[in-house]
């Protein structure tokens, strides 16, 4: 980063914002084509591979520290002028990635028809899933490993190649997909198959970009315990999340069929504007990190404060844009009178919450690159514990529906904002100095 004042500019922002955005929006549109060539299979496929891809993705969503924590880390590196060490924490990462992704592969090929069954009982759905799930995880290790690799290069504020590699990944899998599914004649496991080969194609090449830096292999297990350190709290605070989300999508089932497919389509809405605010997260992780790396406190504060306004900013335009398109919108989801009816009472929360995600995913980038993993856990559980689940479950009890659940996500995002505002007014999260091998995170006191 060239500026030497408290701010960056807008340009440098937008660097390292878009071709992150690129990578997170990569893997939902492909799940979409996923999903529209294996629903010309049948019914039973479809779900088999809904319910099997939704437990691949939350056992994934637990680990993102990989590329999280290791960004924190590797961006204070880089920043203090240690390139080398910034990408020595992405060997270990990557060590860690392939080990705990061993462990999984181990764990789930006998559990994932036991799993199936118990969530979808007996049947085809529940073999369908276990069936993908085989094949799907053993990808696992390499899942990881493009984890890691996310994570060091955004630490050294390369968000570029990361895209590159996501996209060459996605590309063969589109093309194979359709290929395996259909021609091939292996249906739901072709899908699986050439998501594997996909993601094998991405590790390789997260592989690759660490053997040209020259950085030494060998693995360092003290790296890895600091690492784990701080994946300790990431994984929690994404515990709480996963609690919260399928809790509501539980009560909005329970509901009744109109409340579940209108809080489905606010929700995929909700979701995919997540990922828009969090490519804003993402470069304040990187910008942030750096800054506290070479001892700039106060340009840390600075670029703070300046991702802030534009996260509420963007938030603003969002939700403005959303509101106008209320009327037509929805209907381009379904033409289900009763769904449309229902989707009101949640729509008008999804729009006023758009400033309010806009500042606290923009926060939530500040304190991820800082490393204070452990005030954002504290954070996220208790807004969880709370605020949002107590709503949720006396939304069922009362039966007030869409808009108590979502009510219920209003007081959890007021209690993420009140947290995180306090934290960096009080600034004791811009903790200084590259972070030594043989710690963790900046203490959180």
């Amino acid at each position: 980063m060239t500026e030497t004042g408290e701010r960056v500019s807008v340009r440098r922002l937008l660097a390292l914002a878009v071709p992150a955005l690129g990578v997170l929006a990569a893997e939902p549109l492909y799940v979409l084509v996923d999903t529209a060539v294996v629903g010309h299979l049948g019914a039973v496929p479809l779900a088999g591979l809904a319910l099997g891809g939704t437990l691949f993705t939350i056992v994934s969503r637990q680990l993102t520290f990989l590329s999280y924590g290791t960004t924190a880390r590797a961006a204070r590196l880089h920043g203090a002028g240690r390139r080398t060490d910034a990408v020595s924490e992405g060997v270990q990462a990557t060590w860690l990635g392939l080990a705990v992704g061993v462990v999984l592969l181990l764990l789930v090929q006998p559990l994932a028809g036991p799993v199936a069954r118990l969530l979808a009982g007996p049947g085809e759905i529940a073999d369908a899933a276990a069936s993908w799930l085989r094949i799907a995880v053993l990808g696992a290790p390499m899942v990881l490993v493009a984890l890691a690799g996310h994570g060091w290069m955004r630490g050294v504020q390369d968000t570029v190649r990361p895209l590159r590699y996501v996209l060459a990944g996605n590309a063969v899998s589109l093309v194979l997909c359709p290929l395996l599914v259909y021609p091939a004649g292996l249906g739901l496991e072709g899908s699986a198959l050439a998501n594997l080969v996909g993601q094998a194609i991405m590790a390789s090449l997260f592989v690759h970009a660490l053997v040209a830096e020259r950085a030494a292999l060998k693995p360092e297990l003290a790296k890895m315990r600091a690492q784990l350190g701080l994946g300790r709290d990431l994984v929690l605070r994404t515990f709480a999340f996963q609690a919260c989300f399928l809790s509501a999508t539980a009560v909005a089932a329970r509901t009744g069929a109109e409340t579940a497919a209108a809080h489905q389509v606010v929700w995929e809405l909700w979701m995919f504007l997540s990922l828009v605010l969090d490519s804003l997260a993402i470069a304040a992780q990187s910008l942030v990190g750096a800054a506290l790396g070479r001892e700039a406190a106060r340009q840390a504060k600075g670029i703070a404060r300046q991702v802030t306004w534009y996260g509420l900013g963007f938030g603003i335009v969002l939700g403005m844009l959303f509101a106008a398109l209320s009327g037509v919108l929805p209907a381009a989801f379904t033409s289900d009178p009763g769904v449309l009816a229902e989707m009101p009472y949640a729509w008008w929360f999804f729009v006023a919450l758009q400033p309010i995600a806009g500042v606290v995913f923009a926060l939530d980038g500040v304190f991820l690159g800082a490393g204070d993993a452990a005030y954002l856990r504290t954070a996220t559980m208790l807004s969880a514990a709370i605020g949002y689940l107590p709503m949720i479950w006396l939304s069922l009890a009362f039966d007030w529906g869409l808009a108590g659940i979502w009510f219920g996500l209003s007081l959890f995002m007021l209690g993420r904002l009140f947290t995180l505002l306090l934290r960096v007014r009080s600034g004791r999260w811009a903790v200084t100095g590259a972070v030594p091998a043989d710690s963790s995170a900046p203490s959180t006191a």
